[in-house]
């Protein structure tokens, strides 16, 4: 992945999430969290399938050489 947060900064990003949404929401929000993150995962990997699917199918325009 892309970023670059060491152990200081996901911490500080833990305890703001409690202060912001309290310790009885936090495991609510983990698991729509992680929801979202499987369910973009499997669209992404569907669209990929079938635009790759789509490009086996459709036979490739013939080139013409110019002479």
């Amino acid at each position: 992945m892309p970023f670059n947060i060491g152990w200081t900064g996901l911490i500080l990003i833990i305890l703001i999430a409690l202060l912001l949404f309290g310790p009885s929401k936090l495991p609510q929000l983990g698991r729509a969290i992680g929801d979202t993150l499987r369910e973009f995962r499997k669209g992404s990997r569907q669209m990929i399938a079938e635009a790759e699917e789509s490009n086996v199918s459709e036979p490739k325009p013939e080139r013409k050489s110019v002479n």
